[in-house]
């Protein structure tokens, strides 16, 4: 899977988010100052030649969806993240936020609780 830009995944938070959307849709959900219409649209465009959105033709406009879930590109960025700076392990990666403090004792209790939880399940 391919990555995107930051621009790119503005779009694509606000298409996961509405599911189905056109431009002029997906400008009023991003923050000002708003960009261009035709800045989204070859945005869009953009996405679509990645495999990440596709559209059906309404009328003489397109509606926009997304191929691809949030949920699985969320995975692939991390595991990037991982591999890039963290030689691929979790636990290098906690204690990196852990030094810089960008962690609580209580988010990571939080944290571990959730992989204790997916254990038991497993």
């Amino acid at each position: 899977m391919k990555q995107l830009t930051k621009a790119e995944e503005e779009v694509m938070h606000v298409l996961w988010q509405l599911e189905k959307a056109n431009v002029a849709s997906i400008i009023e959900e991003l923050p000002a100052p708003k960009p261009a219409y035709n800045t989204i649209s070859t945005i869009v465009r953009i996405l679509e030649s990645k495999g990440f959105v596709s559209h059906e033709k309404v009328g003489k406009g397109h509606i926009y969806f997304p191929l691809v879930r949030q949920s699985d590109y969320s995975n692939q960025s991390i595991n990037k993240l991982m591999d890039g700076y963290f030689q691929g392990s979790f636990k290098n990666m906690v204690s990196f936020f852990m030094k810089k403090n960008d962690i609580s004792i209580s988010e990571l209790e939080e944290v571990m609780k959730e992989i204790n939880d997916k254990k038991e399940e497993l």
